[in-house]
């Protein structure tokens, strides 16, 4: 079971946040912003290009860069093929990765590079293979990286990534501060391709860089209003709100003792639900499943069903539960769009009753209205918050 009480104690959360999760999902709107700056500095703001590219081509490690790959896939849609191109290599560790191109790339296809990190040689020769090949490469990565000296010098354009307003190095423990002496220590961030502020500071220069080729509608106010709600978000979900009103750790105490069954429903939900699942594993250790809807309802049905249903424990009440080993029920987390889709037709209806049916909970998340990129950032922020605090609550597994 989740340890509740540590939701509402705001001490108790900065302390066990050794990675600076919270503080990372509060800042994601200042990274938006910092984000527009310096892609205006970079020049991405001014460029007039020729056409649409033939195909995009994303490449980068982690969490955050292949939820970069599936939202900008999405927003394009049938405007233009984003090919995300998966890593390989014997360890998941920056020297060990290698990307490659395929076979048809040209000319006429745009290379985009997002990586947190910009130390991976993997990359490096991506870029200049790319260079070789006739590629336009434009890459989001920690200023004067390896990496972004190297697209530099093969004529590609480098976007530095947006930062943390509050520095890149840890605070002093109690220890140190009370007796005035310690020295600034870079923060050891295990979670940086899958830290809620990464997300942002990757994709939001490229949202800038699609909307000037005019593959999406990304303009300068819409991108303000991203800032403002992720902001109005960190507001209702950050660690001073109790749990009764605070969404993300409504949600969070909900799923602590489940197998999350992630059903989304609409064009860029189905981004948000795949990056959640995701998210869970990474940071809080937590299994789950996606899906959208209509098609996750057969695909998922069993799991309803079957052993992990509430209804599986059987109709013997009092049988002896000191013994019984713990283990997860199903839950279903329903994230939707508003509205769903013009003709308004919804498998909303159909997914309650099917979980109904089997004694399964819901948990409903749906965002305010507003423009496209800002329900979705609105999702994806809530569910980076839940996932965030379901890291730093323990867990009694017994």
């Amino acid at each position: 079971m989740l340890d509740e009480s540590l939701l509402d104690a705001p001490e108790a959360l900065a302390v066990a946040d050794r990675r600076g999760l919270l503080r990372g999902a509060a800042e994601a709107g200042a990274r938006v912003r910092t984000a527009v700056r310096h892609a205006t500095e970079a020049g991405l703001t001014q460029l007039k290009p020729d056409g649409r590219p033939r195909a995009i081509l994303i490449a980068g490690p982690g969490t955050a860069a292949t939820c970069v790959a599936d939202l900008l896939g999405t927003l394009a849609g049938a405007g233009c093929p984003v090919i995300r191109l998966a890593p390989t290599g014997v360890a998941p560790a920056a020297g060990a990765l290698r990307w490659a191109l395929p076979g048809w790339a040209g000319p006429l296809d745009l290379l985009l590079i997002a990586t947190p990190d910009g130390a991976e040689p993997g990359l490096e020769l991506l870029a200049e293979q790319a260079y070789r090949r006739g590629c336009t490469v434009v890459a989001v990565a920690p200023a004067r990286s390896p990496l972004a000296e190297g697209v530099e010098g093969s004529h590609g354009l480098t976007v530095p990534m947006a930062t943390s307003p509050y520095g890149e190095y840890e605070a002093p423990h109690d220890g140190e501060r009370a007796s005035g002496t310690y020295e600034a220590r870079r923060v050891d961030d295990e979670a940086a391709a899958s830290a809620p502020a990464t997300l942002w500071a990757l994709l939001t220069p490229l949202l800038i860089l699609l909307d000037r080729t005019g593959l999406i509608t990304a303009p300068a106010e819409t991108l303000e209003k991203i800032a403002d709600r992720l902001d109005q978000v960190a507001e209702r979900c950050g660690p001073v709100v109790a749990t009764y009103s605070n969404p993300a750790k409504t949600l969070a105490a909900e799923l602590a003792d489940a197998l999350p069954v992630i059903w989304t429903e609409g064009r860029l939900a189905g981004p948000v639900g795949r990056r959640f699942a995701a998210t869970l594993a990474e940071l809080a250790g937590h299994p789950a499943v996606a899906g959208e809807l209509p098609e996750s309802l057969p695909a998922h049905g069993a799991l309803l069903a079957g052993d992990l249903a509430p209804s599986a424990d059987g109709d013997d009440f009092f049988r002896d539960r000191v013994e019984e080993s713990h283990h997860l029920r199903a839950r279903v987390v329903l994230l939707r769009e508003r509205p769903v889709n013009a003709g308004g037709l919804s498998a909303a209806p159909t997914a309650r009753e099917l979980a109904h049916g089997h004694d399964v909970a819901i948990s409903e998340l749906e965002p305010e209205d507003g423009d496209e990129l800002e329900t979705l950032a609105e999702l994806i922020a809530v569910t980076d918050f839940a996932a965030v605090y379901l890291a730093l609550a323990p867990r009694d597994r017994s």
